[in-house]
């Protein structure tokens, strides 16, 4: 499948969401992009600002910052860092933030791994690969936990016949490139013998191996037979667009156009299917589901004031259940998270308060 080309797109803070879910692209005050493969790099813009403080914790407004801070990684985490950053760059009109939607696996590999980048956001942890790549390039990254996800199935909203939900075992036979089912009366020989129609993110994201990893088993292989995108609105849109259509994608996404797909309860094995939400993902009950999402500043660029100041302010803000939950649709980090997350930066530079 080709894949989408690069979308830039600028949007108020309140309409960040509903962009972001519906469009797929979203604009900090300086610049923010959705890359689908890796090799675009960005155009920092230099934004306006009347300084005015945004809600959330600061400084109260204060232009003492200045410089650029360069943010690539992961679609999921790109509505909270869009969040985070226009909040700060309000703050610090002398800021300019870049923002793109690589993937996990594209941002690091082609942006922040070759020091191209300040930041990496990630839907899943660093993997020793991409660690050695840093290190060759003397970066060193910093995991910082921001929210955690409950990664949600959706399908057509006139899809009845899954009934209360689905299994992994079933999810496992639908995305699995060994059984690699071509109807849905494969998977059930009570649904339709209609074809498979399915949608979910490229191999260059997070979301895709979290779920390959969680789903399919380490062992096991994704199906490659699918439509893949690193814009989430293509996802939305594929499975509204077919009956017989499933997707996989982040839950803020889905929880921005819940009238426009269904989310799937899923079964661990014990006949109780768990819909996705903040709070069955906070419980523990959404599994295997439900995620930690990261950012990864390096090192080097925690040591810049303007940079270090962000990185504060982003997971100052992390507990925030407006911006957090009710903004952006994740689950706030915890006040001891919080804590432990503010050590790891102050550590990385230096100690500084």
């Amino acid at each position: 499948m080709t894949r989408e080309p690069e979308r830039n797109s600028r949007v108020s803070r309140r309409k960040l969401l509903t962009a972001v879910g519906g469009l797929g692209a979203a604009g900090l005050a300086g610049c923010t992009q959705q890359n689908t493969g890796g090799d675009a790099t960005a155009e920092p813009t230099a934004a306006d600002s009347d300084g005015d403080s945004s809600d959330g914790s600061g400084d109260g407004g204060s232009q003492t910052l200045s410089g650029d801070i360069d943010i690539a990684g992961s679609s999921t985490v790109f509505p909270l860092a869009t969040a985070m950053g226009e909040r700060f760059e309000e703050q610090h009109s002398g800021v300019s933030i870049s923002l793109q939607s690589t993937g996990s696996g594209g941002g690091f590999a082609n942006y922040f791994c070759t020091g191209q980048t300040d930041f990496n956001n990630a839907s899943r942890p660093i993997q020793p690969e991409e660690e050695e790549q840093c290190a060759d390039n003397d970066v060193e990254p910093v995991e910082l936990k921001v929210a955690t996800d409950a990664l949600t199935v959706i399908v057509n909203n006139d899809n009845s016949f899954i009934g209360e939900g689905l299994t992994v075992e079933e999810l496992e036979a639908i995305w699995s490139a060994e059984s690699a089912p071509e109807t849905w009366a494969d998977v059930n020989s009570e649904w339709p013998d209609e074809p498979l129609e399915l949608y979910g993110p490229s191999d260059a994201s997070g979301t895709y191996d979290y779920f390959n990893e969680t789903i399919i088993g380490e062992e096991g292989e994704h199906r490659q037979d699918y439509s893949p995108t690193e814009q989430d609105r293509t996802i939305i849109q594929g499975v509204s667009g077919s009956e017989f259509a499933m997707g996989y994608l982040g839950f803020a996404y889905y929880s921005q156009n819940q009238d426009t797909v269904q989310a799937v309860s899923i079964s661990d094995g014990d006949d109780e299917y768990v819909e996705p939400s903040l709070d069955t993902a906070l419980s523990g009950e959404y599994t295997p589901l439900s995620r930690p999402l990261f950012t990864y500043p390096k090192v080097a660029a925690l040591q810049e004031e303007h940079i270090g100041e962000f990185a504060r302010f982003w997971i100052e803000n992390s507990t925030d259940e407006a911006i957090v939950a009710d903004e952006v649709g994740y689950v706030p980090l915890s006040e001891d998270e919080r804590e432990e997350m503010l050590g790891r930066i102050d550590e990385a530079a230096g100690g500084s308060d």
